[in-house]
């Protein structure tokens, strides 16, 4: 009897060590799994790395892109190389704005406000403005253009009939374009060389927060 227990005792001792070596056996593989995960997870690591310096030097083209349609023309020299008049900062600004700020269109900047037009230039979305600089004003007597100037109707008539829907990118200006006063400008040139209706773009693909500006060298006339 007391054998037949010892036996019995014997093969739970031998069952329990066989338990606890599997145990143990489970447990030593599972580290190398464990490792090989941590393994698995360190080099995917590095692959995330180079993932996102393909995408940031994906963002860098396209910013090369962007400059290289930076503004183009003789005029552009005139343009301030710092400050809200800047390209750099009419950039951040709403088109009446933006032109507020650069000396060369002062008289431009007059006249959108004697017309009431600085709020809707600025709220306007996506708009491309042929923005005719001091110079071209003074081509006009100034008899005339003091007159224009304060005939409210007549000159938003002249003022709108500068401002075409939707930013025309130099790939884009060469055409006729239907403009806000409701007429029609047509574009001639190609690369950086472009006349509207004649008048010739002497600082042209210059940005705004909301438009895209082509600077004149003379005011256009609508048809009366």
């Amino acid at each position: 009897m007391f054998s037949t227990r010892s036996k019995t005792a014997a093969a739970v001792l031998c069952s329990a060590a066989i338990a606890v070596s599997a145990s143990a056996c489970g447990s030593s593989s599972s580290k190398p799994s464990a490792a090989a995960a941590a393994s698995t997870s360190t080099s995917a690591a590095p692959s995330s790395g180079p993932t996102s310096a393909s995408a940031s030097s994906t963002g860098s083209p396209s910013m090369s892109a962007g400059s290289s349609s930076a503004p183009f023309g003789s005029a552009c020299a005139a343009v301030p190389s710092t400050g809200a008049g800047s390209f750099t900062g009419m950039a951040t600004a709403p088109v009446a704005t933006a032109a507020s700020a650069n000396p060369v269109l002062s008289t431009l900047v007059t006249a959108v406000q004697a017309a009431g037009l600085v709020d809707t230039l600025n709220s306007a979305q996506g708009i491309t403005v042929f923005a005719p600089t001091n110079d071209a004003f003074t081509k006009i007597p100034a008899d005339t253009l003091k007159a224009v100037l304060a005939d409210k109707t007549k000159l938003t008539k002249i003022l709108t009939y500068h401002v075409v829907s939707g930013r025309l990118s130099p790939d884009q200006l060469a055409g006729t374009h239907a403009t806000l006063e409701g007429g029609t400008v047509n574009v001639t040139g190609s690369g950086q060389s472009f006349q509207v209706n004649g008048a010739n773009v002497v600082c042209g693909n210059v940005q705004t927060a909301n438009a895209t500006v082509y600077i004149v060298d003379t005011v256009l006339m609508p048809a009366s």
